[in-house]
């Protein structure tokens, strides 16, 4: 059975909070703070920004897997030791954002697949780093939840409009309102998550899913990402000639011409996303 550590040594950021390896088209960032059930600090979000940004200039990377180090989390939230310090009036709120947009703005805007590996507690501002993965797989045993209500703050609404995205407003009022934890087989009835499975499959069912993505046509994905978030967009801010563009490119492109090729040859496809 596949690990995670079958992609090679990690290379470390944010003093070792962060992880980064990489290798046959995946790559793979770890939350390194099990100490702290992998609740995100400052310096984490600005380490996350510099590894997906090093992961989206590289060409050998096709699909990213995110995941939290341990077994008891993979993010449970915001770490809350820096609120009074960094966090305690809506002055400080606002440093604190700006200070965390560098890590927010690469996670939101990664033109690559972002599969979400997860592994016991998912809750708040890790469960909104879950949401804005592509996909997103769950060990059994994992608990999501959005506690914002229970600590008396406002959850974002970047969280809020991929949580209503992706299980409505109905059930997203249910999950803010109440601050309860649900478990992975409800998140996935409510489409909360795309699959959950057994805790000690997680890793090879994620890599798996990954090896078969990194193995497609990278326009392809890119021309599929798109046009799925234009369909969730508000039609006025619908690029149509963007998506048009990229529909161009890859009737044009070496890859569609390589996709033929190897149907008619009856071998699997060798794609260089170009």
């Amino acid at each position: 059975m596949k690990r995670f550590s079958d992609l090679g040594p990690p290379h470390a950021f944010a003093e070792g909070r962060m992880l980064a390896a990489q290798a046959g088209g995946i790559g793979l960032v770890t939350f390194n703070q099990p100490e702290k059930r992998n609740a995100i600090s400052v310096e984490m979000w600005q380490g996350l920004g510099e590894i997906l940004q090093g992961m989206e200039a590289d060409p050998a990377v096709r699909v990213v897997i995110l995941t939290g180090a341990g077994d008891q989390a993979f993010v449970s939230g915001a770490d809350i030791s820096q609120f009074e310090s960094q966090r305690g009036d809506h002055a400080a709120q606002r440093d604190y954002a700006a200070r965390i947009q560098s890590g927010r703005d690469a996670l939101r805007g990664f033109g690559k697949p972002l599969i979400a590996a997860i592994r016991g507690y998912c809750l708040g501002g890790g469960l909104a780093i879950a949401m804005a993965a592509d996909l997103r797989l769950a060990g059994a045993g994992s608990r999501f939840g959005i506690p914002a209500a229970r600590l008396g703050i406002a959850y974002g609404f970047e969280g809020l409009r991929l949580l209503v995205s992706l299980i409505g407003p109905a059930r997203a009022r249910m999950l803010l309102f109440s601050a309860r934890r649900i478990g992975a087989e409800e998140a996935e009835r409510i489409g909360l998550i795309n699959q959950a499975v057994p805790d000690d499959a997680l890793e090879a069912e994620a890599l798996a899913l990954a090896g078969e993505i990194a193995q497609n046509a990278p326009l392809a994905i890119q021309a599929a990402r798109l046009g799925i978030a234009a369909v969730l967009q508000d039609p006025a801010q619908r690029d149509l000639a963007r998506l048009e563009a990229l529909a161009a490119t890859c009737a044009d492109s070496a890859d569609y011409r390589e996709g033929r090729t190897a149907f008619m040859e009856k071998r699997p496809p060798r794609f260089t996303g170009r």
